[in-house]
């Protein structure tokens, strides 16, 4: 029996990270000397290499150690920086998790070869692909595993194909913990486990994990495991590490069972989806933060300004490959614990936005001073709105915006800047001060000093966004100290005028990658279908909304689909925890507002939007901890909805708001289906899996068919683009969507629980998970007939997630102008990077093989890489662009020199 002796380690969970962090200097203190003081003992480091270099950080005198028994094969570490929860983060976040954590293992002695994901709850259609990109063709877990496997080992294929021979963890990555815990009964312990194995692994020596979360081996174990040998037993007890006792499986064994796709079966283990809504806002920091670094920051950069990404990119990625670790982005710990997790998202964020405002600024410095820069993320040309704020004289009745081409595109005027910053009256002798204390160099209430003018006991600056760089503020206070002792006495007056602004959204044109500079001209460009409010309906030559008495929407799609009856508000309440809806013994639902306002907000030509004001009454909570019924009392809560149509775009976006003031309940959207829905389709991790309306048990958890979505849900051609993952359920029957909007508890775990057999973790209190204060959701629906390949929602997802910027112009030109990046037909581009050059990432979102084609200005030579860089063939290139191959779902690279 090859005995596995490890720990998983949980970076921060119940305790924040630092506090763990004391045990796990306590745990590998002891731990390493044992090692060194007996070649025979061996220890798996959970799989991951931020455990070490959490250990370093207080030892580093212990680095080379470390090496050492590495090096051995006595200490396994790697392949991953942490175990993630692949749900809850996006693919290239994946990625790069297994590229740090290799990169590290390699500096550490090198890498564990196998793809250890032991406790992370469920796993993404597309791993296997990864681990294979990376070499891997092996891999060991324990939850998500359908009933249909029924031995220690499977065939584990991704949608392209790619497979990864999987060691299942019967009974968990703890399961022969209690093996050792007494040394009276190893032996009878060791031939009891043997015998348990044996309907799992026949004939096969069974693999033994003997460790749990935060624990080290017990001291006597070597000499437990000889005693063992001893007493002649018909056991034999083998220490290894994971690879050494994975290494004699054959990774093309025949007649495994095979397994497709995602593994999310409730059949073999808990999955907890709860986690999927618990702390929805750090679900939605977290997308907002990979969308920033790795679709603006990352790509941007490396096109426009490659001096600006490094450092800051790579302790970008670090801190979201650190949030995304299994118990941190799934907000299943402390509050303490997801405080943290915010701020290191947060400041991946701010990382992030510093080297994407770097870069926008490289490119402002190319514009004229009275032009906008607007910079498109995406590998082909759009046309979109962007929001700007132009100079433009009050005496233009209309502003349009001049494309490098003469083009004129249409505007839609939002506001105007006050002029006005001051306007104040001071004595004679306090004029001057008054000058100086509310200016900073060139600066005066934020705003460059474009001109200072001095006439008759008034003193005038006018400003603006770029001043006079000959201005001094020392040599204008003189000037006005003389002008002061030579005027007759009286009070002076200070006025400080801003230049004439208007803040836009704009129509406009960029190309792929790329950017391009606008300026503002007097006139109106026209719209052949703007964007219009006719009786509390909304409409843009595509589509159609309606707002129902009841606050619902009646949506008429682009291609005619009919959906009524959107956004039913439904509160319901909750007596479960972080890891599981629960609901009360009795139930109140709440789905009837008692009042509805609409109110108009834009009226076009651009954007068209109405605002449903609902109010509702919900109970204040539960009446007891056991969740009997929620009480009678009930708190007010005005639910607002957002709905809005742009120019050209066939979808409704949606913003939902609320000011939770109830615990212990959920809060969903619904959406009637076009027709009946047989099964969903949802987005993520560079893949669409399809599900069935009902999900496999088994193991004592009531399988909920709760799913993730990152980018869109489909289902019964109701399809929901998404800002950030979102927990969603298609009914029974097929005829509703709900979008989970918030899911606020109490308490990590509960001993008992309505739909789960056993705790899932402390019963720790967690307050801030009740989510008190205000609450909001995007989103945006697009109706359709046909599937989601045909309704081409992954294009769609990508025009809503990943809007055009813009940056205001500061060079000296006069001559608009405009430039393209990388242009991707045939397949997703899901990321660009410097890495040898320029790094595409390439996602084939098809069932169908399909030749991509990549273009770039100037480029001499490409190659296909794959996820480690390293190259697989080289491309031919013609006129700036290369064509390659690509399988039904295939996740690739090319590298790309100009």
């Amino acid at each position: 029996m090859h005995v596995v002796p490890h720990t998983h380690w949980d970076r921060e969970w119940y305790e924040p990270f630092q506090r763990f962090r004391l045990q796990l200097v306590d745990l590998l203190d002891t731990v390493l000397p044992r090692l060194e003081a007996d070649p025979r003992f061996r220890f798996t480091l959970d799989g991951q290499t931020a455990a070490v270099d959490d250990y370093l950080e207080v030892r580093p005198d212990a680095l080379p150690r470390v090496i050492a028994l590495v090096r051995s094969g006595q200490l396994a570490v790697g392949p991953w920086r942490v175990l993630a929860d692949s749900f809850l983060c996006s693919g290239e976040n994946l990625v790069r998790n297994l590229e740090i954590g290799l990169a590290r293992s390699a500096e550490l002695g090198g890498a564990m070869r196998v793809g250890y994901i032991p406790d992370q709850f469920g796993h993404t259609a597309q791993l296997p692909q990864i681990l294979r990109g990376f070499g891997f063709d092996q891999a060991c877990l324990w939850r998500g595993v359908p009933g249909s496997v029924d031995r220690h080992a499977f065939r584990w294929v991704s949608p392209d194909g790619s497979a990864v021979r999987t060691e299942y963890l019967p009974g968990g990555y703890g399961n022969a913990s209690v093996m050792f815990t007494d040394p009276a009964k190893t032996v009878e312990r060791s031939i009891a486990f043997a015998e348990q194995m044996r309907a799992w692994f026949g004939d096969t020596e069974p693999l033994a994990m003997y460790g749990t979360d935060h624990s080290a081996p017990i001291p006597t174990l070597l000499d437990q495991v000889g005693a063992v040998q001893a007493s002649g037993a018909e056991v034999t007890l083998r220490l290894e590490t994971l690879a050494e006792a994975l290494a004699g499986r054959d990774p093309e064994e025949a007649g495994l069972p095979e397994v497709l796709g995602e593994l999310r079966s409730h059949a073999r283990a808990n999955l907890l989806p709860g986690i999927l809504s618990v702390r929805v806002a750090v679900k939605q920091a977290m997308a907002e933060a990979e969308r920033m670094v790795e679709r603006y920051a990352e790509p941007l950069s490396a096109l426009w300004c490659p001096s600006a990404a490094e450092p800051f990119l790579s302790m970008a990625w670090l801190r979201l490959v650190d949030a995304s670790c299994h118990d941190s982005v799934t907000g299943c710990g402390a509050d303490t614990t997801a405080q943290q997790v915010a701020a290191r998202i947060a400041e991946a964020e701010q990382l992030g936005s510093a080297v994407r405002d770097r870069t926008l600024n490289e490119l402002a410095a190319t514009a004229p001073a009275d032009s906008v820069v607007v910079v498109n993320p995406s590998a082909h040309e759009r046309t979109d709105l962007v929001r700007c704020q132009v100079v433009a004289p009050e005496e233009w009745a209309d502003v349009a915006l001049e494309l490098p081409d003469g083009t004129l595109m249409p505007t839609q005027e939002i506001g105007r800047a006050e002029r006005n910053l001051i306007d104040a009256t001071f004595p004679a002798a306090d004029v001057v001060n008054a000058v100086r204390r509310r200016t900073f160099g060139q600066v005066m209430y934020s705003r460059a000093i474009q001109r200072a003018e001095i006439s008759d006991h008034t003193v005038t600056f006018t400003v603006g966004r770029i001043g006079d760089p000959g201005y001094d503020v020392e040599r204008f206070a003189d000037e006005l100290t003389e002008a002061v002792a030579a005027a007759a006495p009286g009070d002076w007056r200070l006025r400080v005028i801003d230049e004439p602004s208007r803040e836009l959204l704009a129509l406009t044109t960029a190309p792929a990658l790329g950017w391009t500079s606008v300026r503002p001209r007097s006139g109106a460009a026209t719209l052949s279908a703007p964007a219009s409010i006719v009786d509390n309906s909304l409409h843009n030559g595509l589509v159609s909304v309606v707002v129902n008495e009841d606050g619902t929407l009646r949506v008429t799609g682009a291609d005619g689909t009919v959906l009524d009856g959107i956004g039913r508000i439904v509160d319901g309440g909750d007596a479960g925890d972080s890891y599981n809806y629960g609901p009360p013994v009795t139930d109140t639902l709440v789905d009837k507002p008692t009042s509805v306002t609409i109110v108009n907000a834009e009226t076009g030509p651009l954007v068209a939007a109405l605002v449903v004001l609902r109010t509702y009454e919900w109970p204040l909570g539960l009446v007891d901890f056991d969740g009997t019924a929620r009480t009678s009392e009930t708190v007010s809560v005005g639910v607002t909805t957002s709905v809005e149509l742009r120019v050209n775009e066939p979808f409704v976006r949606v913003e939902v708001s609320f000011d939770n003031r109830s615990v212990d309940h959920r809060v969903r959207f619904h959406l009637p289906t076009v027709r009946t829905a047989t099964s969903s389709h949802a987005e993520g991790q560079f893949s669409v899996v399809e599900r069935a309306l009902v999900n496999e048990g088994g193991n004592g958890e009531h399988p909920l068919p709760t799913f993730p979505a990152s980018s869109f849900v489909d289902a019964g051609g109701t399809g929901v683009l998404l800002q950030n993952v979102t927990e969603y359920e298609v009914s029974s029957d097929g005829s509703d969507l709900a979008l989970t909007l918030l899911r606020a508890t109490g308490a990590i775990s509960r001993n008992l629980h309505p739909l789960r057999a056993e705790p899932a973790g402390p019963t720790t209190p967690i307050p801030e998970a009740q989510v008190p204060g205000v609450t909001m959701s995007q989103f945006a629906i697009l109706p359709h007939t046909g599937d989601w390949a045909s309704a081409n929602l992954v294009d769609a997802a990508e025009r809503y997630r990943n809007p055009l910027i813009t940056v205001a112009g500061t060079g000296t030109t006069d001559s608009l102008a405009s430039a393209e990046g990388t242009t991707v037909t045939g397949a997703m581009a899901c990321g660009l990077r410097q890495r040898n050059g320029l790094e595409l990432r390439l996602v084939s979102y098809s069932d169908d093989a399909s030749t991509a084609k990549v273009s770039l200005p100037g480029l001499t030579s490409a190659a296909r890489v794959d996820l480690t860089g390293a190259v697989l063939e080289e491309l031919s290139v013609a006129n700036g662009s290369v064509e390659l191959p690509m399988r039904p779902w295939e996740i690739t690279g090319v590298r790309l020199t100009r």
